[in-house]
């Protein structure tokens, strides 16, 4: 597996518990599911190109249906 870039992240109280319930429903952990956001948002917004992108083990598993709680 690649190694990631570790980084310090501060959000507001409410929109960690936001993230949290919405990574619950989705079966992520809090900090998969954003990565799984900037992703996407990365992805509509063109600013990633085709050949730069690293698919993830959530990736993978959305792809085939499945998921595992983290």
């Amino acid at each position: 597996m690649a190694s990631k870039k570790q980084f310090p992240l501060r959000l507001d109280p409410k929109l960690y518990q936001a993230l949290e319930r919405w990574a619950g429903d989705e079966f992520r952990s809090v900090n998969a599911h954003i990565e799984f956001l900037l992703r996407e948002a990365v992805r509509r917004t063109g600013r990633l190109r085709e050949g730069d992108e690293t698919r993830s083990a959530d990736d993978l598993r959305e792809e085939q249906g499945t998921s595992d709680s983290e």
